[in-house]
């Protein structure tokens, strides 16, 4: 069975028009990638765990950003190109990036170093318009960038 994740993505409409939060992964394979590295807020499904559930636990983990209230807007599943599933869902919020905090994982850095360093899952969150944001995401993650514009224009 392929890996599933799920994970929420943040948008915004101001002056400025949509914009979409994304997110960098942490640690030192992403450090020196940007175009095509960015990616809605997600993580993998814990056995049983619904994929909601999943979506807004990470959302929490990720963003320290509680969106049990809002409204969420289904935007479907998406395959990536390692066979990974992901299931979205996007919410209207208002977040400053600054304010992240991410979880860490464990890695053993540098490779057969023996020397275990702590990395946060993400690096940096940021807004981004829907131009730039297809240029900075994942590319098998844009799909779900149009279905949130279908959606909001069907609203």
């Amino acid at each position: 069975m392929a890996p599933r994740s799920a994970g929420v993505l943040p948008y915004r409409v101001g002056h400025a028009g949509l914009e979409v939060m994304l997110v960098h992964p942490g640690g030192p394979f992403w450090a020196r990638r940007d175009l095509g590295a960015w990616s809605l807020p997600k993580g993998e499904l814990e056995p049983g765990e619904d994929p909601r559930d999943a979506a807004l636990r990470e959302c929490r983990e990720e963003l320290g950003l509680d969106l049990d209230g809002p409204r969420l807007v289904d935007l479907g599943e998406i395959k990536q190109r390692g066979g990974k599933l992901v299931r979205a869902w996007a919410a209207e919020c208002a977040l400053d990036p600054s304010a992240v905090t991410s979880n860490t994982f464990s890695l053993e850095w540098p490779p057969r170093s023996g020397q275990v360093r702590e990395f946060p899952e993400i690096d940096r969150a940021q807004w981004f318009s829907v131009s730039e944001a297809r240029r900075r995401m994942l590319e098998a993650q844009v799909p779900l960038l149009d279905r949130l514009l279908e959606r909001l224009e069907a609203a």
